[in-house]
């Protein structure tokens, strides 16, 4: 038995606001991230953490300690047994809920301590996440799946008859896997504090270095965003994918109109065209590309959907072509797979958001369990990726030609080097002081 004796959050933060890393239409923030180390009686440490954005981060890290003593004192084997009642020991938690409910940041606490049990487990079993829920147990799959509230799209039965389907070719398809990777796209070419120069700059780089599909943000001055647009796609020319990511920024009837003019350049989606909860604007942004384009520019949303209901929504009132899943926004691995789920029930390919502090590397490891088990093929499918703080990682992502390479090392890839931990930690890191 493997007893989680100890629950540890650190308050990492990275300066990038000076440099414009990460800036958007509504973002300029210091890249930061609520990291969540548990320590065992007679095993590894489970590592985990939720992504956050500078200021605020205290509070992400209060409400893991005000969670932790869900987690301090079980045993693994006592969480394996029981997935669904240990998840919801603490999205439920009987006070807490009422701060949600199941959004938010408690909601993000939640992902930071679930995704580190997650770790932990994957590393008492010996294998990289990926690797471990794709050779999971249909069953055991399924029980680690909480379906409340999502029956009317996805019951458990066909929840495994999904999965059960997954196995065959599943040995075929990691063969492709190994032989070239998963495919990527880079956001890091068209940040909104860039200037032109350094965006031209950049894509020649990206495409130098292999990249095909390239993504820049928008929702700046209208003319601004057109002649971004036009450098990017001059450099890259008519066959390479530009996406666009407009950060939530615009009224539906604003995104329509901006995106009429935007189409000049061939965008292959629009993400977060208007409020991330706006699931009938989201509906009606897609109809008016769909008759723009012909299908060609679809929308794309998820990274700061508040969970699985949201998701559920906007996959019924058929409001998006693409679903950015994202690793912490929600409350970790259990509700990432019923996220996974609906959309292979709907038919809609996974694109998951990354960036930040170490989404990359949690991501990963969600794409290729959605190809390898659910979703079965690489139609559309694509890891966003972007180049900032992967050296703070013990077992950083691996790009060659644009693709991501296999994660081999056991876990999750969350842990951080101790260094980077001491460096960065605020307010009394030697980077703060």
């Amino acid at each position: 038995m493997t007893t989680i004796t100890d629950v540890t959050v650190h308050d990492v933060r990275f300066p990038t606001a000076a440099s414009g890393d990460g800036s958007d239409a509504i973002n300029r923030g210091d890249y930061s991230a609520t990291y969540v180390e548990l320590s065992t009686d007679d095993g590894p440490t489970g590592a985990g953490f939720t992504f956050t954005n500078g200021r605020g981060n205290e509070i992400t890290c209060a409400a893991v300690d005000a969670l932790a003593h869900h987690v301090r004192g079980r045993t693994v084997q006592e969480i394996t047994a029981e997935p669904v009642a240990f998840w919801r020991s603490l999205v439920a938690d009987v006070q807490l809920r009422w701060l949600g409910p199941e959004k938010g940041v408690i909601h993000m606490a939640t992902g930071a301590l679930v995704n580190a049990v997650w770790d932990l487990r994957a590393k008492l079993a010996g294998k990289p996440m990926w690797r471990y829920l794709a050779e999971m147990p249909t069953d055991e799959l399924v029980a680690n799946v909480d379906f409340s509230h999502i029956t009317d799209a996805l019951t458990p039965d066909e929840a495994a008859a999904i999965l059960d389907k997954g196995r065959d070719g599943l040995a075929d398809r990691l063969a492709v896997l190994e032989r070239a990777g998963f495919p990527s796209y880079t956001t890091s070419v068209g940040w909104l504090g860039y200037p032109d120069d350094k965006v031209r700059a950049l894509t020649r780089e990206a495409y130098a270095a292999g990249w095909r599909a390239m993504k820049m943000k928008v929702g700046g001055p209208p003319a601004d965003d057109l002649r971004r647009a036009r450098i990017i796609r001059s450099e890259i020319g008519p066959d390479a994918l530009l996406m666009m990511d407009a950060n939530q920024v615009w009224d539906v009837d604003e995104a329509i109109t901006n995106m009429t003019a935007l189409a000049e350049v061939d965008p292959y989606w629009i993400e977060e065209p208007t409020h991330a909860d706006d699931i009938l604007g989201h509906a009606r942004i897609a109809r008016a590309m769909t008759e723009l384009t012909g299908g060609r520019c679809r929308v794309a949303t998820g990274e700061v959907a508040a969970n699985k209901v949201i998701f559920k929504q906007l996959l019924q009132a058929e409001a998006i072509g693409v679903m950015q899943i994202d690793a912490c926004r929600v409350a970790g691995v259990n509700e990432v797979l019923a996220e996974i789920l609906l959309a292979a029930k709907f038919g809609v390919p996974i694109c998951p958001h990354a960036g930040g502090v170490g989404l990359c590397e949690y991501v990963q490891h969600l794409a290729i369990f959605d190809y390898l088990r659910v979703g079965t093929s690489l139609d559309g499918r694509m890891v966003e990726y972007v180049d900032h703080l992967h050296e703070h990682f013990v077992d950083p992502v691996r790009t060659r030609d644009g693709r991501y390479l296999l994660p081999t090392a056991p876990g999750y890839s969350a842990t951080m080097h101790p260094s980077s931990i001491a460096t960065f930690r605020f307010p009394d890191g030697p980077t703060w002081r």
